[in-house]
C-alpha cells in the first residue's frame, strides 16, 4: 500500500500487485481455468467456451517483417481503468476486498487495471464522490498511468457522474454500469439479453445527456402549422420517451417468456418432481458443482458471473428419487437493484424451490461476507421459507480454520469440492434426507398390465419394497395423495 499524495494520511493506494489471495484472478489463461484432463470428465463439452474465445490472431499471416500479434483481439482494446473507493465504514481490509472484488469485475469486462485509490470519507460527496481536492488527485493518478476510464465502487448520481468527469477529463462508471456490461456480455438466451437489456434502460433513463444542438427545441413557435405551438420537445425529452416506450415493450415480452417457464413448473409441480435451486456468490463455483452432480457440461470459468442463463437439469438421489437442480444467476455484494427487478423472474426459480443449495467460496479471505450478500437477496425475492443447505464449496483450497469455523457457525452446512469430488456422496444424501417425502404410505398389488402406474411410483415415490408374484407387482411405497388414489383399487382385500 502506497499514499496517493505526500500530504494525504485519509487516502490509500492499491499497488499493481495486491496481496496474496486478495484479488480475484478473474481472467486466467484457458489451459490454467479449464483443463481438458480430470476437468472434462464431469464438465462436459463446454461449447460457450470456444466462442468465448474466439477471435483469436493467427500466427503467420501478418505481411510485416516480423509477427509479433500473436494475442487475442480482445487484448488489443484493453481499456485502461483506474478503481475509485470510498471507506465509509468497517475496517480497512474491508474497503481493501471490496476495491479488489471492483478489480476481479473490471477484468472480467475486459479491463486492464492500472491503479486503485480508497477515499476515508463519513460519506460520499455530494458533488465529486470523493471531493474536489481528491478529484484533482484522482486526475494527476490518471496522467501518471494513462488512464482513459475511471471506475467508482458504488452508485454515482447522474451529477457526480458529469462532476468527476469534468475533473478527471476521462470517462467515468460506477459498478452498477461495470457490472451490467459483464452482463451485456455474458447473456446468451432470448430472455437474458432482454432482461440485461430492461435493466440497462432503467440504468441508463436519468443519465442521459444533451449536448449542444441536442438541446434544441423541435417543432416550436408558430411555424410548425396547427397544434404545434408552443415551447416544442426537446431531443433528451424525445429520448427519453423512446427509453420508456421500449422499456414497456420489454416488460412486456420478459412477462410472455415468463409464462413459457412458469408452465414448465407447474408441469413439475403435477408431477410432484422436487425441485433443488443451486444459489450462491458470483465465482463460488455453482455450475461446477451442477457438472459434478448431474454431468451437465454447462460453462466453468473462473470468472465473475460467467453464468447468466438459469440451467436445469434431472437428477436422482440415491434413493432413486427424481428431481431437478436449476443453477442460477451468481450474486454480488451491493448488487444494483436494476438487476434484481429486471432478473426478478429468473430468480423465482429459487423462491419456488422445495430446498436451496446456498454454494459459499471456502477459499474466500472472508467467506460470511458472501453469506449475508447472497442472503439479502434471497429475501429480496421473497425465498425465506425456503429450506436450505450451506454447500461450502473449493475445499481443497481453503483454510482448516475457516472451514471449521463456517461448519461450526453454519449449522445445515457440509464441506464438498466441485473439483475433486471431496464430499459430493455425502451432500447427496443430505439432498435426499431433506427433499420432502410423499405423504401416503400405501401397500399394493399392481397387475403386469399396469407397469406404468409401477413405473411411476418409482418417479414420484419412493419405493420401500417390491416384489413381482403370480399375480402382479407387489408394492409397498410412499407417494403422493393422487398416485395413491390411484393404486387404491389394488390394495390386496386382506390390507383393505
Amino acid at each position: 500500500m502506497t499514499s496517493s499524495s505526500s500530504t494525504s494520511q485519509d487516502t490509500k493506494r492499491l499497488a499493481h500487485t495486491y496481496p496474496e489471495g486478495l484479488r480475484a484472478d478473474a481472467l486466467m489463461e484457458e489451459d490454467v481455468a479449464w483443463s481438458h484432463g480430470n476437468d472434462a470428465e464431469w464438465d462436459g463439452d463446454q461449447f460457450d467456451r470456444s466462442e468465448r474465445a474466439a477471435l483469436r490472431r493467427v500466427a503467420g499471416l501478418s505481411t510485416e517483417l516480423e509477427d509479433v500479434t500473436e494475442v487475442e483481439y480482445r487484448q488489443l482494446r484493453l481499456e485502461r481503468v483506474v478503481l475509485v473507493g470510498v471507506w465509509t465504514s468497517g475496517t480497512a481490509r474491508d474497503a481493501e476486498n471490496s476495491l479488489a472484488e471492483l478489480a476481479a469485475l473490471a477484468e472480467t469486462a475486459g479491463a486492464l487495471v492500472l491503479d486503485g485509490v480508497i477515499q476515508r470519507r463519513d460519506k460520499p460527496d455530494a458533488a465529486t464522490y470523493i471531493g474536489s481536492g481528491k478529484a484533482q488527485e484522482l486526475r494527476e493518478i490518471v496522467l501518471e498511468t494513462g488512464a482513459d476510464t475511471v471506475i467508482c465502487d458504488g452508485e454515482l448520481s447522474p451529477g457526480q457522474l458529469i462532476q468527476l468527469e469534468n475533473v478527471a477529463k476521462v470517462k467515468v462508471i460506477d459498478r452498477t454500469a461495470l457490472i451490467l456490461d459483464i452482463f451485456a456480455q455474458h447473456a446468451k438466451s432470448r430472455e437474458g439479453k432482454a432482461q440485461v437489456a430492461l435493466a440497462q434502460m432503467q440504468y441508463m433513463l436519468p443519465r442521459l445527456r444533451g449536448w449542444g444542438q441536442s438541446l434544441s427545441r423541435q417543432m416550436g413557435g408558430g411555424r410548425g402549422g396547427l397544434a404545434t405551438r408552443g415551447p416544442g420537445e426537446t431531443k433528451i425529452e424525445t429520448d427519453r420517451r423512446r427509453i420508456r416506450e421500449k422499456m414497456a415493450k420489454m416488460r412486456r415480452e420478459i412477462a410472455e417468456m415468463k409464462t413459457g417457464r412458469e408452465v414448465k413448473r407447474q408441469e413439475r409441480r403435477r408431477h410432484k418432481v422436487p425441485s433443488v435451486a443451486i444459489a450462491g456468490y458470483t465465482n463460488a463455483g455453482k455450475s461446477s458443482l451442477l457438472n459434478r452432480l448431474t454431468g451437465a457440461g454447462v460453462l466453468v470459468e473462473n470468472a465473475l458471473f460467467a453464468t447468466l442463463d438459469p440451467t436445469v437439469r434431472r437428477a436422482e438421489t440415491p434413493s432413486g428419487r427424481l428431481y431437478t437442480l436449476a443453477d442460477t444467476v451468481g450474486f454480488v455484494r451491493h448488487l444494483p437493484h436494476h438487476l434484481v427487478e429486471a432478473f426478478r423472474s429468473t430468480m423465482e426459480e429459487v423462491g419456488d424451490s422445495d430446498l436451496i443449495l446456498h454454494v459459499v467460496d471456502g477459499s474466500h479471505p472472508v467467506p460470511e461476507e458472501q453469506l449475508a450478500a447472497v442472503r439479502e437477496v434471497i429475501r429480496d425475492v421473497g425465498a425465506t421459507g425456503v429450506p436450505e443447505i450451506v454447500v461450502i464449496n473449493k475445499a481443497d483450497l481453503a483454510d482448516p480454520l475457516v472451514l471449521q469455523r463456517l461448519l461450526r457457525v453454519e449449522k445445515h452446512s457440509i464441506a464438498v469440492s466441485a473439483r475433486t469430488g471431496r464430499g459430493i456422496e455425502e451432500l447427496l444424501a443430505l439432498i435426499d434426507n431433506e427433499l420432502p417425502h410423499p405423504s401416503v404410505e400405501i401397500e399394493a398389488l399392481v397387475p403386469y398390465t399396469h407397469g406404468k402406474l409401477v413405473a411411476r411410483a418409482h418417479d414420484e415415490g419412493e419405493v420401500l419394497s417390491e416384489e413381482h408374484t403370480p399375480e402382479g407387482t407387489l408394492l409397498k411405497v410412499r407417494v403422493h395423495e393422487e398416485l395413491a388414489a390411484e393404486l387404491t383399487p389394488y390394495v390386496p382385500a386382506s390390507l383393505a
